[in-house]
């Protein structure tokens, strides 16, 4: 019997083992678990309409089991699914479904937000009037432990990004009704730029268009609950303004004055024309909800011209003037008007005639056209031709004060090409070719004059260089003799001078020599009587000495101190043949000698 017991024992305990393993239940940590009670006591059963059981009642339960190891599930009366979690990925967005709640009200489309921990605590969606359906409410990126049977989300819708160059247009889907009259919601505050539906509703914003417009960047936003539409951002090229006509705003007071009558003129924000244009540059605007007309602030040409227009087109319609002359003759013109809009005046302009090419269409081609046209009536088709000048000055002046009242500015009016009747050009053309003949022959008088006079003043110029140069020619042999009169002036005085210096140096000089020469001679002549005197006085002494012997004897010392022999190389003789005396002999010889020394010199 023991054994029997003990095995007995053994497999109560292995049942009962078994019986509290079957009614346990794990879940992982990226599970979620939801639970099927298959009957309840008291005959609990669900409300009608409901597929979320909330009290225990049979079915599907709204409370889900999280990660870890759950008991008393028992599978006779419980089963237990268990699904992934519910993974919103970076850059994207969860929209909701809710197959369980209180029912949506007529004018909602989406159901209204409720707190319950990113819709994770289905009971307390419930619990706190959670609604069916579309919900308001957005699951960002994360993971979410949710009831996959109360709610249905669509884990990859898109964010909402703007680009850098676009405006994001709003339209928004659920909300209050739009006012009767007004084509854009206003503003409301609150909503994180339509990212907090429940705010925006709360806050009494309306389902429509939205004069709010979203910029660059990136927004969490349900496009359940708002559509949105990119538009790029308004540029306004140089060398114009943006005229801002608003169609929704307050209903500001016109400050255009009681004297303009063609529209509102605003503040910036209010309903009707800005009083301030936008300026060059890019703008975040709303163009569902204003018309923005851009306005050349630069200097506008216009041709009245069939065969020419400008780039900017707004000329295309206008064509050549066709005007009648005093005179009856039809002809052509063609007319280039410039204006000027300012910045300031855009919005008057704009408000007047509603954009440029109304302007041009409506305004100016009437005035200037017509202007042509009655004032050709008063002059003929050659005052048009001879003073076109005059004719401009005219049109300029009656021009420019007749667009000053639409706020324009008249730069020039211009005459271009006038095309005359052909039959009239005919006749012009044959006078202007006399005329021009008539002036060449004229000219070729003038010419062959000309010539004459010229050949005329050439032979006296040839003349006259002969006649300068003749009259130089005189000029200059007047200046030579001149030169050579003072030359020889010069000379003669130079020369007369000259002999008057020598001749006082030679009168001088001579005085000197003559005063040298005369104490010269005194000196010698008292030398030569001194000398005389001595040898007067010696040969007297030898006179009385030796008598005739004394002169002998000085005869031979004057001989021997001149080198002269003693014997005579000749002998001189006597007539009577018997030879002289020595005497006689030496006195021959010195007349030889004298006679002798007188040739050689």
């Amino acid at each position: 019997m023991f054994p029997f017991t003990l095995l007995l024992a053994a497999a109560l305990v292995g049942f009962v083992f078994l019986l509290l393993l079957s009614a346990l239940i794990v879940i992982r940590e990226n599970q979620v678990g939801v639970v099927i009670k298959k009957f309840a006591g008291s005959g609990k059963r669900l409300p009608e309409g409901r597929i979320v059981a909330l009290d225990g009642e049979p079915g599907y339960q709204a409370r889900t089991l999280p990660p870890g190891m759950h008991f008393g599930y028992w599978p006779w009366q419980f089963k237990v699914e268990k699904h992934p979690l519910t993974v919103i990925a970076p850059g994207r967005i969860g929209l909701v479904i809710a197959n369980d709640g209180a029912a949506m009200p007529m004018d909602h489309i989406l159901g209204s937000a409720v707190e319950c921990a990113g819709y994770q605590d289905a009971e307390r969606f419930l619990r706190n009037g959670g609604q069916k359906g579309r919900q308001i409410a957005i699951l960002t990126a994360g993971f979410y432990r949710i009831n996959p049977v109360l709610f249905r989300v669509i884990a990859d819708a898109p964010m909402t990004k703007i680009d850098s160059n676009k405006v994001g247009i709003v339209t928004v889907l659920d909300g209050a009704q739009m006012p009767v009259g007004q084509m854009a919601a206003k503003p409301v505050d609150g909503h994180d730029s339509f990212q907090n539906p429940g705010a925006f509703i709360s806050n009494g914003g309306c389902r429509g268009l939205q004069e709010q417009i979203l910029l660059a960047g990136s927004y969490n936003i349900n496009p359940w609950f708002a559509e949105i539409e990119e538009h790029d951002l308004l540029e306004v090229p140089i060398g114009h303004v943006g005229v801002v006509v608003s169609f929704v705003g307050d209903d500001a007071r016109d400050i255009s004055g009681e004297h303009f009558t063609h529209g509102n003129i605003v503040h910036r924000g209010g309903k009707g024309v800005w009083d301030d244009p936008l300026y060059p540059g890019k703008h975040p605007v709303n163009p569902r909800i204003m018309k923005v007309e851009l306005v050349p602030t630069t200097n506008i040409v216009l041709n009245w011209a069939s065969a020419r227009s400008e780039a900017h087109k707004l000329d295309e319609k206008l064509s050549t003037i066709t005007v009648r002359s005093k005179d009856g003759f039809t002809f052509n013109l063609d007319v280039s008007q410039i204006i000027n809009i300012g910045a300031t005046k855009a919005p008057w302009v704009i408000s007047r005639v509603g954009s440029v090419r109304n302007l041009v269409n409506q305004v100016l081609e009437p005035i200037v056209g017509n202007y042509f046209r009655n004032s050709a009536q008063n002059y003929t088709v050659l005052d048009f031709l001879s003073n076109r000048s005059e004719r401009q000055r005219e049109a300029r002046q009656h021009i420019s004060e007749a667009i000053r009242e639409y706020d324009v500015q008249s730069v020039d009016s211009l005459i271009g090409d006038i095309a005359p009747p052909i039959e009239l050009m005919v006749t012009l053309t044959a006078r202007k070719i006399a005329e021009e003949q008539q002036k060449t022959f004229v000219t070729e008088e003038q010419t062959q004059r000309t010539r004459q006079d010229l050949e005329r003043q050439k032979a006296l110029a040839d003349k006259q260089k002969e006649l300068v140069n003749s009259e130089q020619d005189v000029r200059v042999a007047e200046m030579r003799a001149k030169a050579a009169v003072e030359s020889a002036q010069g000379d003669s005085q130079v020369s007369a001078r000259r002999a008057e210096g020598e001749a006082l140096a030679k009168r001088r000089l001579g005085e000197a020599e003559g005063e040298v020469v005369a104490i010269k001679g005194r000196n010698e002549a008292e030398a030569i009587r001194a000398i005389g005197q001595a040898k007067a006085e010696a040969f007297k002494l030898g006179v009385e000495a030796m008598g005739g012997n004394y002169a002998m004897l000085q005869i031979f010392s004057v001989l021997a101190e001149k080198g002269i022999r003693l014997t005579p190389d000749v002998l001189v003789s006597g007539g009577n043949g018997n030879g002289g005396s020595p005497s006689e002999a030496m006195l021959a010889m010195l007349l030889r000698d004298a006679i002798g020394n007188s040739a050689k010199k």
